[in-house]
């Protein structure tokens, strides 16, 4: 059975609407006779009002808190995607990034992956069920929670694909395709036809 791995951004999930509309698409990818793994980011502007809440209560507040602190909108999206989904009669399990097996270095705020160890994942796929993920984040060494910067949840995405041997890894977005940069901000950014894996990641860490 083909292996799916679909990541949806932040504006695909903004409300519970959009989650809806999401679930739906995942259930017909199952349907249709696919394992599916789904990557999610936080909703809408989620990010944006915790870093807006940290600075309420912090001048300066500490990295390790601040990656633990974001890593909370990732993990709203996967729970709410899995109960919609489930909703709709697809088995569903949502997991962190450190219940994934994301592994990172210990850079707070723009963590690099250095392995990735899915068996949870492959496993709840082999049961038959969608696999939700927080994107963005990780675990370090330390056992800390780590975020990946720009582009994280494409990285996850990528990374989980990679690892799992996915047949397909789909990252839904509001821009056309894969870009040399952001194209909302860099207007000579050129559309990329065809990329390997290792190059997305590269791409994605680097915020594209």
């Amino acid at each position: 059975m083909p292996l799916v791995v679909q990541k949806f951004g932040g504006s695909s999930v903004a409300d519970a609407a959009a989650i809806d509309r999401v679930a739906r698409r995942v259930v017909e990818t199952k349907n249709a006779g696919n394992d599916v793994v789904v990557v999610v980011s936080a909703m809408g502007d989620t990010t944006d009002d915790l870093l807006d809440l940290a600075a309420q209560v912090s001048p300066q507040p500490p990295q390790r808190e601040m990656d633990i602190l974001l890593t909370a909108g990732e993990r709203i999206s996967m729970a709410l995607l899995a109960m919609a989904i489930n909703a709709q009669g697809v088995p569903a399990r949502s997991y962190t990034g450190q219940q994934a097996g994301v592994r990172t270095d210990a850079k707070y705020g723009r963590a690099s992956i250095v392995g990735v160890g899915p068996e949870r994942v492959a496993d709840a796929v082999r049961r038959g069920k969608v696999a939700i993920v927080a994107g963005f984040q990780g675990v370090s060494e330390e056992e800390d929670v780590t975020t990946l910067g720009r582009g994280g949840s494409d990285t996850t995405a990528v990374a989980l694909a990679a690892s799992l041997e996915a047949d397909v890894c789909e990252i839904y977005t509001d821009v056309d395709g894969l870009f040399t940069a952001d194209p909302r901000i860099v207007p000579a950014a050129r559309h990329i036809k065809r990329i390997s894996y290792e190059e997305t990641l590269e791409l994605a860490a680097h915020g594209a």
